[in-house]
């Protein structure tokens, strides 16, 4: 296995396009569990100059029933819309909370897609689609994420803070990421690269301004990574010159492209589904979120230090079709004794859609802060972020004891 290399992720801010669809998205899947936790959605957001567009499929009690709206509705979701936009910060010429065109296209579920999911008779609730999904962790850093998305995130988390909070009003909404650590011995020992692209206000592309940009990007990079990692950084910033037009009015945005900022960072594979707009029965979303929740616990329990595991699910059908675990020789036992111990934990249900949804309690409004800064390595608090916690580290142990 080779241990010394270069590997990058990036990741981009919540004022990124497709990044301002997926929040979009999942405030409207917010929304409607709001009004009834067994509501399906499947909404998709394009984000354009001036333009927000709903389309999709969606089954609702008391929004959505028997082909009809109910009164008041469809004003509740422009609202929605609306204040997910101005919360995110976008008062542009070319893109606006308030005077953006809405148009809602969003209509009901295919009833043939409801039979296959919906429980019946002897029946159990079936997946929402086929498809695979992986989940993953590593020791890299205290969240078990991979370090080089795990700090591009931070650094523009923390570049959205100061712009809310005013303490950089030169920041537009729109940003990306990117980060390059050299491993040794398969540790993260320097950051040869950090590209940092923020839309900002305009004249911050030369002269005093421009310097000034540069050196606050500079010093929150600084605050992000350790300082024993930044000895021999090469900066990128802003390497394009001028980025004042950005956002929606820049680049069309839509749900669902920004999958591997949305997960690992490139550092595990990816099942090719997205997340956001999706309601818990839909497996991409779900099943993503317990086999990371499974792969985060195997690293705590000090199982191993780095693991992969994929699920696979067909529509319609309840227990998955497989359960794969991958320690990638870092195990301190066998990989398929993980995968015997995983399918032994009663309270798991076996994994079929309906055990998930309850053990990690999804059917609840929780979605809209997962569609910013990754789905995973996020504090788990509350009802929120649920698949983060470590609550199944003894269970593991217990099989191995």
């Amino acid at each position: 296995m080779r241990t010394d290399y270069l590997f990058t992720s990036e990741s981009v801010s919540e004022g990124h396009p497709d990044k301002v669809a997926d929040q979009i998205s999942d405030a409207i899947v917010d929304l409607f569990l709001s009004k009834d936790p067994e509501a399906r959605i499947a909404c998709e957001t394009l984000t354009t100059t001036q333009l927000v567009v709903l389309a999709g499929e969606i089954r609702c009690k008391g929004v959505y029933e028997n082909g009809a709206w109910a009164p008041g509705a469809q004003d509740e979701i422009e609202r929605t819309v609306r204040e997910t936009v101005k919360r995110i910060g976008y008062e542009q010429d070319g893109f606006h909370w308030e005077k953006l065109e809405f148009i809602n296209r969003l209509h009901g579920q295919s009833a043939h897609i409801a039979q296959g999911v919906d429980a019946a008779d002897n029946k159990d609730e079936g997946a929402g689609d086929q498809g695979i999904m992986f989940g993953y962790a590593t020791d890299e850093t205290p969240d078990l994420m991979p370090a080089t998305l795990y700090y591009s995130h931070k650094i523009l988390e923390r570049m959205a803070a100061d712009r809310h909070s005013g303490a950089a009003p030169f920041l537009e909404p729109d940003a990306k990421s990117q980060v390059t650590l050299r491993y040794e011995g398969s540790l993260p020992v320097a950051a040869t690269a950090v590209v940092v692209s923020t839309q900002h206000a305009p004249g911050y592309d030369e002269g005093e301004k421009e310097a000034e940009l540069h050196a606050y990007v500079k010093r929150v990079v600084a605050e992000v990574i350790p300082p024993v990692l930044l000895r021999e950084t090469t900066y990128y910033i802003n390497p394009t010159g001028s980025f004042e037009i950005g956002g929606p009015d820049g680049d069309a945005g839509l749900t669902g492209r920004k999958i591997i900022v949305d997960t690992y960072g490139g550092a595990a594979p990816h099942g090719g589904g997205a997340f956001s707009g999706k309601d818990p029965t839909k497996v991409d979303r779900s099943a993503a979120y317990i086999t990371r929740y499974l792969a985060k616990n195997v690293v705590a329990a000090g199982l191993a230090t780095r693991c992969t595991i994929q699920i696979a699910y067909a529509i319609g059908v309840s227990e998955p079709l497989s359960l794969y675990v991958d320690t990638h020789d870092t195990g301190t036992v066998g990989d398929d004794k993980i995968e015997a111990a995983i399918k032994g934990i009663a309270k798991l249900g076996g994994l079929t859609p309906r055990a998930i949804r309850t053990h990690l309690g999804l059917n609840k409004p929780i979605y809209q802060p997962t569609a910013a800064y990754g789905h995973f390595g996020r504090k788990a608090d509350g009802d929120y972020f649920p698949w983060e916690r470590l609550d199944l580290v003894d269970d593991l142990k217990a099989a191995f004891a």
